[in-house]
């Protein structure tokens, strides 16, 4: 008790003389002396009389608590102000700053477009859903098709990927899609569906079960993400993302995906709730046969000539295609019996009629209209006349219109018919270079070590491509791949390296 007493007499004596040493304080306090406020919650700072109390030597328990600004502000931070709730899916959903950035953008700027792709969707989905759902894939995967194609059979990207998946024509080849002049099943929602489940499921066991980077892949191309995680060594997307080896569309790909499905799972909470959504497709699908006109079978099921086009988007003339029977043409919901019935009452040689078609061939060198009508089995006065040329006419570097009288030559018509389209057509298109894949097979003594310096490619991406694991013994004989050269439209839906 004298110990504190003399203590306090102490503390008394030397409060005045302090105070008259301190100078005025400001109409504001000091930052360090203000009550802080942080979204609510008001923490105490330490106060110039707590550095008094110190320095004189008492102890805090026999003063007050003080707590200290900013401690444990976290915890309550994340409580009091939770995450957005997400919907539903069965991909995995992220909201942050990328993928709100185009939550925004469709919208206000891309509202429009995102208005039409919403009210495509609804024809399309059910039928791209029960595709994924066969082959056991996540049904929302769907959405990809929204931001490749916003669910457009004819779609066409600058760098020649069509249809409502984005299929180039190496890699739709090599899901079995048939593109030639007369059809293009890429365009087709069923099959070019299909194909993208495929692609699709061996990018997710290419890339470890992870959709963000499955996804990346079905833009950039499997070897674009193999090199980048290589690279970065990480295999997670968002740092990929953050380097500059990936294209700025990549880095996009994966926001804008989930950015479509969080709004198109809850269009009304995102401000699309007055969306007129096209009726689902209610198809029928019959076999025909034979080589057979639309018109045709517009005029006996009684349905337009247009809506036949626009449920077989696949089909690029008037016609079911040569050399394919037994194709599956779809009708609208309820004209399957009617169309068996009233087929069956049209002899085959009346199905389809031969008509003049043309094609466009850029003329070479030495080209005459005699040469070019040959090799078209035209007759040069209908070649001149096409042209508005004179017989003996200079067609070096023209672009010739060629009349070729669809289906007729001496032998094999519809092959012959669908050979000279094909010739123009590769003309017209841009070329594209195919997949090519080199082997090599294992001696006694290799590693994949030793052939990725030897093929200058990482070991990383050798053993994906072999589906090996880095430190397994390679066993002599085995053949593997030690290159894959693609093209830049290797894959879906992307400028970089599509197929």
């Amino acid at each position: 008790m004298p110990q504190f007493l003399s203590l306090f007499i102490l503390l008394l004596v030397a409060l005045p003389a302090f105070a008259a040493q301190r100078p005025e304080l400001p109409a504001n306090p000091p930052a360090e002396e203000a009550i802080l406020t942080t979204r609510g919650i008001k923490v105490a700072s330490l106060g110039r009389e707590a550095e008094l109390i110190r320095s004189l030597g008492i102890a805090d328990a026999e003063s007050f608590a003080v707590e200290e600004p900013m401690a444990h502000l976290s915890d309550e931070i994340e409580l009091r102000y939770p995450p957005v709730e997400l919907p539903d899916s069965d991909i995995p959903l992220t909201l942050n700053g990328k993928v709100e950035y185009f939550v925004n953008y469709f919208q206000t700027r891309g509202r429009s477009a995102f208005t039409r792709w919403l009210s495509r969707s609804e024809r399309y989905i059910p039928l791209m859903k029960e595709v994924l759902r066969k082959e056991k894939l996540p049904e929302d995967l769907v959405y990809l098709a929204m931001i490749e194609s916003g669910f457009t059979p004819h779609a066409i990207s600058v760098a020649s990927a069509v249809g409502p998946w984005q299929f180039m024509s190496g890699t739709g080849k090599r899901y079995s899609l048939r593109i030639d002049p007369w059809i293009d099943e890429r365009r087709d929602p069923l099959k070019s569906t299909i194909a993208a489940a495929l692609y699709l499921k061996e990018l997710y066991a290419l890339f470890n079960n992870d959709w963000y980077l499955a996804a990346a892949g079905y833009n950039a191309g499997e070897n674009k993400i193999l090199r980048a995680i290589d690279k970065y060594n990480s295999r997670d997307f968002w740092q990929l993302t953050k380097g500059s080896y990936l294209k700025r569309e990549t880095k996009d790909y994966v926001p804008k995906l989930l950015a479509a499905a969080i709004i198109a799972k809850e269009p009304a909470r995102y401000g699309f709730a007055d969306i007129a959504y096209l009726p689902a497709l209610e198809l029928d699908t019959v076999t025909v046969p034979s080589r057979t006109d639309l018109e045709l079978v517009a005029r006996i099921t009684d349905v337009p000539y247009q809506t036949l086009k626009e449920l077989n988007p696949e089909l690029r003339r008037w016609c079911t295609p040569p050399g394919y029977e037994n194709y599956k043409l779809k009708l609208p919901k309820g004209k399957k019996g009617l169309f068996e019935v009233e087929y069956a009452k049209v002899p085959e040689s009346q199905r389809y009629a031969e008509r003049i078609v043309y094609t466009r061939y850029r003329a070479k060198k030495r080209d005459t209209l005699e040469a070019v009508a040959r090799r078209f089995n035209t007759t040069v006065e209908s070649l001149a006349e096409a042209n508005h040329l004179k017989s003996g006419a200079r067609l070096k570097g023209m672009t010739l219109l060629v009349p070729i009288a669809d289906g007729k030559g001496p032998e094999k018509p519809a092959e012959q018919a669908s050979t000279v389209a094909a010739a123009s057509a590769k003309q017209d298109e841009t070329p594209e270079k195919q997949e090519t894949t080199k082997f090599y097979t294992v001696k006694k003594g290799d590693t994949l070590a030793s052939l990725a310096r030897r093929f200058n490619v990482s070991a990383k991406i050798l053993a994906a491509w072999n589906n090996l694991k880095e430190r397994v013994a390679l066993r002599p004989g085995k053949r593997i791949i030690v290159a894959k050269n693609v093209d830049k439209g290797a894959v879906p839906g992307s400028s970089e390296e599509k197929s």
